[in-house]
């Protein structure tokens, strides 16, 4: 075989390998965007178990924290509860949802108390150490125990701030990180409502 012909069958090759390429680039970019739908099955201060699937048709707003929390929770709370009194007439089209990652304090210590002292639409909810691991997999959020002799009971929580928008169809629509203003917040449910 020549050097003519080898380079020949060299060039080719690299013009399939390059056009294999193209094409799963391209494709690549027609593909539909997966779908990211977070899920749970916590208990309301009742009892009752809801899931993601229960909140169809409205818009939620979820927040995952803890009732001791110094500064956080509460701000995040704070921000929530101005969306909803703002929402006005739209208000029922939305139900903020507030996650214990802390859930055997925060029962004791009062979780629907907690949250309706922010706001009366906010639900607070709750499971067991297995169904909170996988509600925070499910939004994708970290959370751990941390020891702190200066907070109650020797421990505080860390854990991802974010407040999470989901759509009526109980997509994933977008992540607000925290200290966002409560008119942005409105801003992107009301263009959605």
């Amino acid at each position: 075989m020549s050097l003519r012909t080898i380079r020949f069958i060299l060039w080719g090759l690299v013009c399939v390998v390059l056009a294999v390429i193209a094409i799963q680039l391209w494709g690549g970019r027609q593909q539909t965007p997966q779908t990211f739908q977070p899920d749970f099955a916590l208990q309301d201060g009742n009892g009752q178990t809801h899931t993601m699937s229960d909140f169809r048709g409205k818009f939620t707003l979820v927040f995952f924290g803890f009732t001791n929390c110094p500064d956080v929770c509460p701000t995040t709370m704070s921000e929530v509860a101005q969306v909803m009194d703002d929402l006005d007439a739209d208000a029922d089209r939305v139900q903020p949802l507030f996650i214990s990652i802390d859930p055997e304090r925060d029962r004791r210590q009062g979780l629907t108390e907690y949250v309706a002292a922010f706001h009366p639409a906010i639900l607070g909810l709750s499971g067991d150490d297995a169904a909170t691991k996988d509600a925070a997999n499910s939004f994708k959020i970290y959370f751990g125990r941390e020891e702190d002799t200066s907070a109650p009971d020797g421990y505080t929580m860390s854990h991802s701030p974010g407040l999470f928008l989901i759509g009526p169809d109980g997509e994933w629509l977008r992540q607000f990180a925290y200290e966002t203003p409560a008119a942005e917040i409105l801003a992107a449910i009301e263009e959605r409502i």
